[in-house]
């Protein structure tokens, strides 16, 4: 089974070499291959990431600069399809500022080669790294979490403990199926693909990470992200009822019932 890392970085020159030095030498022998996406970055995020491929002489290591910024979203979709069209099965989303431990990143992949599941989120409010609040996740982004994961877990009878991590890992059997070109480029992406995972019927399961925090890596507005978060599932609920065409969710529009032929009828 082909398997890849997808490593989507910005500004991330302070914590990429750390990310990349974290993944386990097992890890780096397994997957057949490590990208990392940098989305634009102003800073020297992509001279770091070809100075590391050089002096460490990883040859499954490719660094790939975008010529404009794609944002979170974005940058996700490109780096999804970069794998899909080179026909891999397993692709693994690792953030490029340490937020998340690439050295648990084997039980990432791992229900996915097993057949086990279709895409496996890393939650950090399962019990066994000691909850979010031991790692450094401020008490506000708890509240936050949890507000809306218990929103998402009753809009989409969807039991997972967290909604909102980065960590996760997709068979791509499942992602090809899944229309990504009209979902938002922005960091509520990752909410629009459980929507369409869970409306389409692919198996989710979550795995245990442990948590991190730091002041240099958090870029997003959190206000603006609730607002997205519930905006998308209004939207999703409109459009399955057929109430609104919402763009990203097209493709569950009901169809229009067929009306039933007269068979006495001749053309």
């Amino acid at each position: 089974m082909r398997i890849g890392i997808l490593i989507v970085a910005y500004n991330a020159v302070g914590t990429l070499a750390r990310v990349l030095r974290r993944i386990p030498d097992d890890v780096w022998r397994n997957v057949e291959e490590v990208v990392v996406f940098d989305d634009a970055s102003p800073d020297s995020t992509y001279e770091l990431a070809i100075g590391y491929k050089t002096l460490s002489r990883l040859e499954n290591l490719t660094v790939i600069k975008n010529e404009r910024n794609l944002g979170y979203g974005g940058n996700q979709k490109l780096g999804y399809q970069y794998f899909m069209d080179k026909g891999f099965d397993v692709v693994v989303l690792l953030h490029g500022d340490g937020q998340y431990a690439p050295e648990v990143l084997s039980h990432m992949y791992a229900p996915i080669v097993a057949g086990e599941a279709d895409a496996v989120f890393g939650s950090r409010f399962m019990p066994e790294y000691g909850g979010p609040l031991k790692g450094g996740m401020p008490l506000y982004k708890y509240v936050g979490n949890k507000i809306l994961s218990e929103i998402e877990r009753r809009t989409l009878k969807l039991d997972l403990t967290e909604f909102h991590s980065g960590y996760r890992a997709y068979g791509l059997a499942a992602l090809r199926q899944i229309d990504l070109s009209r979902m938002t480029d922005d960091f509520h992406f990752d909410t629009e693909i459980i929507v369409k995972l869970t409306h389409q019927g692919f198996r989710i399961l979550e795995v245990p990470i442990p948590t991190f925090y730091g002041d240099e890596i958090c870029h997003v507005n959190g206000t603006k992200y609730a607002y997205y978060i519930v905006r998308s599932l209004v939207r999703y609920h409109r459009t399955v009822q057929g109430s609104a065409a919402c763009a990203e969710y097209a493709e569950y529009l009901p169809v229009a019932p067929v009306t039933q032929r007269d068979p006495s009828h001749h053309y």
